[in-house]
């Protein structure tokens, strides 16, 4: 390839390149080229000065205002008709600040809001489901090897008391258990009244009535036992608490073994709410935080529980940190397996020491720098400076200010990208090129390849 082509070709590149920014005919001069600018003006500006008809007048898009033409016509950029304003020149006070005239700032729709002090709110958004409070369940099981005689609980879900029979079980070994209780019991009676060694008596019979109890009789039981003198084919095995069968796992006639889980019981009462929160939400979510929640089975019902616990552990899969809340379920419309929706709420800061926040609209973020633009006040047409801050958490519809503002300071809020972006064009330090090295400046000097 010959060099002028190779020159011709890096000359098409470098106009396009222009053009799309929306820089032919508005920031940069035509310098040595064609002298032939858009609009039908002659070149011969530089990259900061504004083209400007002899009366006065430049020409704008009232969605680029960085575009500034001599005469009427289309916004290079997004094809709309131009719009005249004064013909006031944007000012470059330093490096990171921008003066543009008042029409321009309309056109760039440029909002400021004051940085405050203040005590922010947020909404941390979870899902999950109602679970049994695992406090609140027991299981009724065979302490000993033997036949279902009787089940007095016949399906899941039946509503019990404590101390309600169960199931009788038959079984060899709480037979002998029996004769070997009321042996024991007629021995102590007989060295009360000899006066043999009662105590050793008395020892050997609480040893048996300890047995029975850890094998599921109740205390009550044994001393009824005690009190007929007859040992009973089969055996009660009762409710230790009151609540709701939720599982039954044997049926009537079957054989069970040592440790068999006969029935589950759980109080309703209290139930867990088992939620998951994003990692990102982590800084709002602590014990004993109030949470609000609803159901698809209750639409319209608010609950409200409090976190009783938060995971340690981060699912590596989902990102969320599992979360417990305790719920109050008295009328039982909380039931286990349905899915909730909750929301707990967090402040950031106290009344005696309110955080410095600015309106979430306001910074540019990069992912590792964060930009926004202060209004510099006691200027004659408006002036914004761009100051690198430290942000804290995100609150809501604001961000908690650690360094880089001060309070009273006003900030941009809405034009902001606009405004850096005539930075860019200048290859000033902007949000992207904190050292100013962007797209303006000569690289635009088409005119200059020969």
């Amino acid at each position: 390839m010959s060099a002028a082509a190779s020159v011709s070709g890096a000359f098409v590149v470098v106009f396009l390149l222009a053009l799309v920014l929306g820089l032919w005919g508005c920031e940069s001069g035509a310098g040595t080229g064609t002298g032939e600018e858009p609009g039908g003006a002659q070149g011969g500006a530089t990259d900061t000065e504004t083209h400007v008809a002899e009366d006065g007048t430049v020409w704008t898009c009232s969605m680029h205002p960085q575009i500034r033409q001599p005469g009427p016509g289309d916004c290079p950029i997004c094809g709309m008709d131009l719009i005249p304003v004064e013909a006031e020149a944007e000012e470059m006070v330093g490096d990171r600040t921008l003066t543009v005239t008042e029409s321009a700032a309309k056109l760039m729709q440029v909002q400021t809001a004051p940085v405050t002090r203040k005590v922010v709110s947020v909404d941390v958004p979870m899902v999950g489901m109602v679970a049994y409070d695992e406090g609140r369940v027991e299981r009724i099981a065979a302490w000993v090897g033997g036949r279902i005689q009787k089940m007095h609980v016949d399906f899941v879900g039946e509503e019990i008391g404590a101390g309600q029979p169960m199931v009788d079980l038959y079984s060899p070994g709480l037979i002998a258990a029996q004769e070997e209780l009321l042996g024991a019991a007629r021995s102590y009676e007989r060295a009360r009244e000899s006066g043999g060694d009662a105590d050793a008596a008395l020892q050997t019979l609480d040893a048996v009535r300890k047995r029975l109890v850890q094998w599921g009789l109740a205390p009550e039981q044994v001393r009824a036992i005690e009190d007929e003198g007859v040992a009973h084919d089969t055996v009660t095995l009762i409710a230790p608490v009151g609540g709701t069968v939720v599982e039954k796992n044997v049926t009537e006639g079957g054989y069970v073994q040592t440790g068999t889980v006969i029935y589950t019981i759980a109080d309703l009462s209290v139930v867990w709410v088992e939620l998951e929160a994003y990692e990102s939400d982590l800084a709002w979510v602590a014990d004993g935080q109030s949470v609000s929640f609803t159901t698809e089975a209750h639409p319209g019902h608010v609950f409200e529980g409090t976190v009783a616990f938060v995971d340690p552990v981060v699912d590596l899969a989902k990102r969320t940190v599992g979360v417990r809340v305790e719920a109050d379920n008295a009328d039982g419309a909380l039931k286990p397996g349905m899915f909730v929706r909750a929301t707990a709420k967090a402040q950031y800061g106290t009344r005696e020491r309110p955080p410095l926040v600015i309106p979430a609209t306001a910074p540019l973020l990069t992912g590792t720098r964060a930009v926004v633009y202060v209004e510099v006040p006691e200027q004659e047409s408006p002036t914004y400076e761009g100051r690198e801050v430290v942000l804290g958490p995100k609150a809501g519809d604001y961000y908690v200010v650690e360094s880089g503002l001060h309070e009273g300071e006003r900030v941009v809020v809405e034009g902001a990208f606009k405004i850096d972006s005539a930075l860019q064009i200048r290859a000033k330090p902007s949000m992207m090129s904190p050292e100013g090295e962007g797209s303006g400046g000569s690289a635009h000097h088409h005119g200059d390849m020969d």
